[in-house]
């Protein structure tokens, strides 16, 4: 006799779902886990293939040629006309002396790109002025028509990199022009 057997029972869970696409950090971390493990096996194995070469020490002072404390350079050799000549010495005052900002000379004797340039005009407004005016123009050539003035741009700035770079390009400008 053929026994009935019950129907199967109903599944209890559901049907897994779809998989979800990954985030991009998600993505990226999957991806630096990955690189790192890569990395790691190509480290070992360039023990292995190295470790049969034999290399000798190297005595540091073979390679390092220069001082290991810096020293200042002296001043290039001046432009030959005044103006360029001015802004050449007053950019090497700012590297020499320091830059600031919000004031001619600040307690420490750095100075502003006018400050510096007015020292080294040394009582000359006439060459001062010239020298101001080139400036002001080298910073319009490079920042656009809206740098109102050298105090302006000066105070504009958190630090001397950009200021001191431009008296430097101002004072090769004058060159150019033969001032």
């Amino acid at each position: 006799m053929a026994q009935d057997h019950p129907p199967p029972p109903a599944p209890t869970t559901a049907a897994p779902a779809p998989p979800t696409e990954l985030s991009l950090e998600e993505r990226r971390t999957l991806t630096d886990v990955a690189m790192t493990a890569r990395l790691a096996e190509a480290a070992v194995a360039y023990e292995v293939n190295t470790a049969h070469i034999e290399t000798e020490p190297v005595d540091l002072a073979d390679v390092v040629t220069v001082p290991l404390t810096p020293t200042l350079q002296p001043a290039p050799e001046p432009y030959p006309t005044p103006v360029a000549a001015l802004l050449q010495r007053a950019h090497h005052r700012l590297l020499t002396s320091g830059w600031c900002s919000g004031a001619l000379v600040d307690e420490d004797g750095a100075r502003c790109m006018l400050g510096a340039i007015r020292i080294e005009a040394r009582g000359d407004s006439s060459l001062e002025a010239d020298a101001a005016a080139v400036l002001l123009d080298a910073l319009r050539r490079t920042f656009g028509d809206g740098v109102d003035s050298v105090p302006s741009f000066n105070d504009a700035h958190g630090s001397g990199r950009t200021p001191v770079r431009m008296v430097d390009q101002a004072a090769g400008l004058a060159d150019a022009r033969s001032i």
